[in-house]
């Protein structure tokens, strides 16, 4: 497989954006990448890793900064021809029938109406949905509507199949029989398709499919490992061989390049610079972070747990699972490593204690962890009035990180000082107040 032509190459790719005062920020650095015929290649990583800007860039649909992207040997400047994409979303057209919205791809590449016709009839049969030609999206099922983008994608005869988290809006059957279905059409030669590659949240589901992963890092964009999925198809979720691999990519995308001491090096780095507030503070609900303490506290665990087992007892999404790892690696309640995570003693203690003493310890530790906390009740207690407009952080947070990644920062940052009630925060007005002592 190695020895074949490349349909996709990847030379010294880098991807950056413009952010405002502050000139850019990298997204991919310095990847390289082959895809050659007969193969299924699933990306996987952390939110902000720039798996999807990756896929759009090998589709022609957004362009590097720098680097060489080619499709058959030649240099890609626009959309390629050669490539059907499925997308997250459905991304139908509502007025326009079944039948309609698989033409629309032949329509632009010209195709003469009555060839339209009967090759996207074709394509709707073999997604199976035959019958449904006449019907418009919003009589369709999540996976239904799912099912009319992969004949869109597959009516164009592509030699590239790109797949977008194709399967993450639907429901875990739909997805898991929609996803057979493909690899079944993939399997049998039923589609002219050569090669897929797919951007995936789902780690078992890019072992099911799979002939190799690549996991991507984190702020910048980086290709950290690549792993050959050797199972034969179809592939059992239940067998030994199948979870090693499983726990094989739980154990790289939690374990920090360079261990503690890369983890610490940076932290110093940043701080050097300045840039002490710039860090990136998970999405992480505060409840939902209590929840999965108590849950790691159960007999089932004792304070430990090992990731996958943990991700299907919470019933939780790989990408949900790891914003609320973050969260509590950040405040110090756990360690993540080797595809496990242990409560710290914090976490032990924050779990054990009373509503009041919960929340006392979370400040606490919110205050040691995220600097930015520890300067906005600093601002507040320095200030005559104890106030301070949420603009005067805002602009601090701008100087080291996007406007869009600064407003996410003191949203996600008000949260969590409001459960700890370290801190108001008035919406109206967007200021921030010292919590004022209850009168007796």
């Amino acid at each position: 497989m190695s020895e074949a032509a490349p349909l996709v190459e990847i030379n010294h790719l880098f991807k950056t954006y413009p952010v405002a005062d502050r000139g850019e920020r990298l997204v991919l650095d310095d990847l390289n990448f082959r895809l050659v015929p007969g193969e299924i290649v699933a990306v996987l990583g952390k939110s902000g890793s720039g798996k999807s800007t990756f896929l759009r860039i090998v589709a022609g649909l957004s362009e590097p900064s720098q680097g060489d992207v080619r499709y058959r040997g030649k240099q890609v400047n626009g959309p390629v021809r050669g490539a059907g994409m499925v997308f997250q979303s459905f991304a139908l057209f509502p007025w326009l029938t079944v039948l309609g919205n698989v033409e629309l791809g032949l329509e632009a590449l010209n195709v003469p109406k009555e060839e339209r016709r009967k090759r996207a009839e074709a394509a709707i049969d073999l997604i199976g949905l035959d019958g449904f030609e006449s019907a418009y999206p919003k009589e369709l099922s999540g996976g239904m509507r799912q099912r009319v983008g992969f004949a869109r994608a597959l009516v164009i005869n592509p030699d590239v199949l790109l797949l977008d988290e194709p399967f993450s809006a639907l429901d875990v059957l739909t997805a898991e029989t929609l996803r057979g279905d493909l690899v079944d059409l993939w399997r049998d030669r039923k589609i002219p398709t050569q090669s897929i590659l797919m951007v995936s949240h789902n780690i078992e589901e890019s072992v099911e499919m799979a002939d190799r992963i690549l996991i991507f890092s984190s702020d910048p964009g980086r290709i950290r490992a690549e792993i050959p999925v050797p199972l034969p198809r179809p592939r059992d979720w239940n067998s030994p061989g199948f979870r090693h691999i499983v726990d094989q990519v739980y154990t790289i995308l939690t374990t920090t390049p360079g261990g503690a001491a890369g983890k610490r090096a940076r932290g110093e780095a940043a701080l050097a610079e300045g840039m002490e507030f710039s860090i990136r503070i998970p999405d992480a609900p505060t409840q939902q972070l209590s929840a999965l303490i108590d849950t790691l506290m159960e007999d089932r665990y004792k304070g430990r747990a090992d990731l996958p087992d943990l991700a299907e007892y919470q019933n939780l999404a790989v990408d949900d699972l790891f914003v609320l790892l973050d969260g509590m690696q950040l405040l110090g309640f756990a360690h993540v490593g080797g595809g496990d995570v242990e409560l710290t003693a914090a976490g032990k203690a924050f779990s054990n204690a009373e509503m009041d003493e919960r929340k006392a310890i979370f400040g606490n530790h919110l205050l040691r962890n995220v600097p930015l906390a520890a300067h906005i009740q600093k601002v507040l207690q320095e200030r005559p009035n104890h106030r301070a407009p949420a603009s005067r952080f805002l602009t601090e947070l701008e100087d080291h990180m996007s406007e869009e990644w600064a407003n996410d920062t003191l949203e996600r940052l008000i949260n969590w000082c409001r459960y700890a009630e370290l801190f108001a925060y008035d919406f109206d007005t967007e200021t921030f107040r010292l919590e004022e002592p209850e009168e007796s």
